[in-house]
């Protein structure tokens, strides 16, 4: 079993930043991809980024140029930063990791951060 635990949310106004963790910890065996997702009320979960455990990463095209993801795989956890925040970034990010046993990928998801930014 794998615990996340995510950090960083609030009310940030817009234009300024915002730094968000999530650590995983528990019986881990090998994390492949870490990931942030983000839904805003009545929206579907929706991707922002991606990175994968040898350092690849992918940004949806609203966030790209402002959101960097970082991981830091001795720590098991992944970072976002977001710069130049928009009100239509408000909304619960989740973090995602899949851990790998064996051949098989366990997926899990945060409990979420709420991310409000105000104009």
């Amino acid at each position: 079993q794998v615990q996340l635990v995510e950090s960083g949310g609030g009310l940030e106004q817009a234009g300024e930043s915002l730094r968000l963790s999530c650590v995983a910890s528990g019986n881990i065996f090998s994390i492949k991809d870490m990931g942030w997702y983000r839904q805003a009320p009545g929206k579907q979960r929706e991707l922002v980024a991606t990175a994968t455990n040898s350092g690849s990463t992918n940004y949806a095209d609203s966030v790209k140029g402002r959101f960097t993801i970082s991981r830091d795989n001795a720590k098991n956890t992944v970072y976002l930063q977001m710069n130049s925040l928009r009100p239509e970034d408000t909304a619960v990010y989740y973090c995602k990791v899949d851990h790998v046993v064996n051949t098989l990928i366990w997926i899990y998801w945060g409990q979420g951060t709420q991310v409000t930014v105000s104009s």
